[in-house]
């Protein structure tokens, strides 16, 4: 089968076109918003069962109330089916998720004197509950489940669960439920999408309200948190797999090519493209696709070919290394592969980016399962402002501040001067003669 990637060149956009490539699926949920809104509405008011009806609607499953949560006995063939290789692949994956999350962990509190006598800091606490959300749609996915959950055990969440869509035969996958068993999360629930969502953020008679969520989803999960995002803390936006591949001259295109369509096969709702300043490596990538496609299975090549011909995917011709920062830097991936053999001589030009994976020994794949950094990133754009999944998204920190009585004396004068300033007499009264007199 002949597929046409797209190919540009970089200088030649017009304006309106390269906002175009820089658009992702989920940049405009509008017209999710009316389809969501009376899910989110029907979970509020009749909770499990509108779980059941919508299941049965969306994912095809018949489950029974009792059916929601995923039960011992589930837990216990899943184990059984699993063969040897996949859980070690599971155990070695886990534990290098959780080492690179227990040196994020900050202490339990710090202090610093700012002035003789006076000390601030902040007390560290895990936050109370949360959801991890682990899609189903186009795959399982055991992978998304520990580096949702891991990160949270690590923080010292209390309590930590799971919502999965259940496969067509109403089970949930069986690597997944290992994973999980694993790590220690034995509360499983089977449902996904926006009535998922709606579940944990209000509460139903068989899954526990939850303070947050986290975790990639359609477009339908990341309307519902967004509309939601007053009830339940929505987490780091993570919706469809998105990625750049960076090549330079050093590199074969044929390399370029296998690397780019790691996240193009994710689904048709994917982006992915590869940036380069050389003719050479459009040319060995562009002459390299059947020989991938060749390799891959007929639903994996619809959907990276899909992305790669589609509207948001190919190849991109820059003139120079600068303009093809600045595009990557305008688009802020989610994943970034640098392939080069120099590496390094790129990174101080890289400003926006979940992930940034240098050389030609770290492809995507080893991000998403094995290398231990959070393969849960931001998508369309976000990463401008907001860092991967890590523990530091279930904690919480307070301020902790203590003055000495010869401290005070300092901070009360400057605080009263800036309070009288502002008009504002109670506080400045605080910190007058008045609380002299009373503390002599």
């Amino acid at each position: 089968m002949t597929h046409n990637i797209n190919t540009w060149k970089l200088d030649e956009l017009t304006i309106a076109k390269r906002q175009q490539l820089l658009a992702r699926t989920e940049s405009d949920l509008s017209d999710y918003l009316a389809k969501v809104r009376p899910i989110v509405d029907q979970v509020r008011e009749h909770g499990d069962q509108a779980l059941i009806e919508f299941t049965a609607k969306f994912d095809d499953v018949t489950l029974q109330l009792n059916q929601l949560k995923v039960t011992d006995n589930e837990f216990k063939v899943a184990e059984e089916s699993i063969d040897t290789a996949t859980l070690e692949a599971i155990r070695f994956a886990a534990d290098n998720i959780r080492r690179y999350h227990e040196s994020q962990k900050p202490g339990e509190m710090t202090m610093q004197e700012v002035r003789k006598g006076s000390f601030v800091g902040e007390r560290f606490l895990p936050i109370p509950s949360v959801a991890c959300y682990v899609p189903r749609g186009k795959g399982s996915f055991p992978s998304v489940l520990l580096m949702n959950t891991i990160p949270a055990l690590v923080a010292g969440v209390k309590n930590t669960i799971v919502i999965t869509p259940p496969g067509i035969d109403g089970s949930v996958d069986a690597a997944t439920l290992v994973a999980a068993k694993e790590i220690g999360i034995t509360n499983v629930y089977k449902c996904g999408g926006a009535q998922g969502v709606a579940a944990v953020a209000y509460g139903t008679e068989t899954i526990p309200k939850c303070s947050k969520i986290v975790g990639p989803g359609s477009p339908w999960m990341v309307t519902a948190k967004k509309l939601l995002s007053n009830i339940i803390d929505p987490g780091i936006p993570a919706g469809p797999s998105e990625s750049i591949v960076f090549a330079d001259d050093s590199i074969n295109g044929g390399l370029a090519a296998l690397d780019l369509l790691i996240e193009a096969e994710h689904g048709p709702d994917s982006s992915a493209y590869l940036v380069t300043t050389s003719k050479k490596v459009v040319e060995e990538a562009l002459a390299s696709f059947p020989d991938h496609w060749g390799r891959m299975g007929e639903l994996r090549t619809s959907y990276a070919s899909t992305v790669l011909c589609g509207d948001m995917g190919g190849i991109i011709l820059a003139p120079d290394t600068k303009s093809a920062f600045d595009f990557i830097n305008d688009y802020a991936p989610e994943h970034l592969q640098i392939l080069s053999s120099d590496p390094w001589q790129y990174l101080n030009l890289i400003e926006n980016a979940g992930e940034v994976l240098l050389g030609k020994h770290s492809p995507s794949t080893l991000g998403n399962y094995v290398l231990g950094c959070n393969a849960v990133l931001p998508t369309s754009g976000a990463a401008t402002t907001v860092s991967p999944l890590g523990v530091m998204d279930f904690m919480k920190f307070m301020s902790v501040a203590y003055v000495t009585e010869s401290g005070y004396p300092e901070m009360a004068k400057h605080a009263e001067k800036l309070a009288i300033y502002e008009g504002f007499e109670a506080h400045s009264n605080a910190v007058s003669d008045i609380r002299s007199h009373y503390l002599k």
